[in-house]
């Protein structure tokens, strides 16, 4: 006969566990469907975190143009280096031989020396120094003898220095490969935030930059404001003819500007040669801190690690290239934090 039991029942500690994780998921649910969603962050806000992350990718752009040019400088300063080595080993070579033909022919007369056999040895200097007397040798022998020394000395100077600069040019590509990286992304940083904004609310924002920009070139008012100097007249004009040219980190025209790139493209034309970078142009001519005092075409230095450039224009404004996304235009000084200006 089969037995019939009766089923255990849970322990009253159990029923408390599994009512209370119940509870706690009921209310879980509750929250996540009553929580507001995060929102989304309003044109404006970015705006301003796009207009930061420009300056950044600026400030890195800079960096990279330093590097850049100093890579372009090291590999011209080891070039020459290298043919000079190059031209100083064969002329080493060619004294060698002579000697070696001079020696060849005391051999086939018997009348090989001791004189000769210092130009055999593979340490002159050191034959010198045990040499009792210079009377062993003809003139024309010791001077034969210093040249190659001499050449031997400048091959091992030039050889030090290129072994030098090419370690300088090994850390300074690895630092142009860093702030590339750098400002690409920045900017691709940018282009994300904006990207996440409507199409409606990105032409908006183009909109407004056109009106100030339009804005900005009915201020400017050259006929007030005296040049600085003929060449930097000329300067300006260059670089009026730009405007509209589009912002790219790196450039130098004509195609494309980057800040630095528009000034030192613009003294160009003028037959003024002045550094590359903002940082450099900044110690380029003679500084003017007050705005009041700066002329057309003096160079205008912007933010305190000097990372931006531009042509003063007269009036309070300022002929440059901005930044990622927009062209070389007018705008006014106070739209950025004035350090101080450069008449070159």
């Amino acid at each position: 006969m089969a037995s019939h039991r009766r089923p255990k029942q849970p322990s009253r500690a159990r029923v408390t566990v599994l009512t209370t994780a119940a509870a706690a998921a009921v209310a879980f649910s509750a929250n996540a469907a009553n929580a507001a969603p995060s929102e989304k962050p309003s044109k404006d806000e970015v705006k301003a975190k796009v207009d930061k992350l420009y300056e950044q990718a600026e400030q890195a752009t800079e960096k990279l143009n330093g590097a850049k040019e100093k890579q372009e400088k090291l590999q011209k300063e080891i070039s020459t280096i290298q043919d000079n080595v190059a031209r100083g080993q064969e002329e080493l070579n060619e004294l060698r031989d002579s000697i070696g033909l001079a020696a060849a022919a005391q051999y086939r007369t018997g009348s090989i020396d001791s004189s000769v056999q210092l130009f055999l040895s593979s340490n002159p200097d050191d034959y010198l120094d045990k040499a009792s007397t210079m009377d062993q040798l003809s003139a024309q022998q010791v001077d034969a003898l210093k040249k190659i020394q001499e050449k031997q000395r400048e091959l091992a100077q030039q050889r030090s220095e290129a072994s030098d600069k090419l370690k300088d040019l090994a850390a300074t590509r690895a630092a142009f490969a860093a702030q590339k990286k750098d400002v690409q992304g920045k900017l691709a940083q940018a282009q994300k935030l904006l990207n996440s904004l409507t199409a409606a609310e990105r032409a908006a924002l183009a909109a407004a930059d056109q009106r100030a920009s339009r804005s900005a070139s009915e201020r400017v008012d050259l006929g007030n404001t005296p040049a600085a100097s003929g060449r930097a007249l000329a300067a300006f004009h260059a670089a009026q003819t730009q405007i509209g040219k589009p912002y790219s980190y790196g450039a130098t025209g004509t195609a494309a500007y980057d800040c630095s790139g528009l000034t030192s493209w613009a003294y160009a034309q003028a037959g003024v040669t002045i550094p590359r970078t903002s940082q450099e142009q900044a110690n380029a001519g003679t500084r003017i801190y007050s705005q009041s005092q700066l002329q057309v075409g003096d160079l205008v230095i912007f933010y305190s690690d000097q990372h931006h450039v531009g042509l003063y224009a007269g009036n309070g404004m300022v002929l440059h290239a901005p930044r990622t996304g927009t062209n070389v235009r007018y705008e006014s000084i106070g739209n950025m934090p004035f350090q101080f200006g450069v008449r070159i």
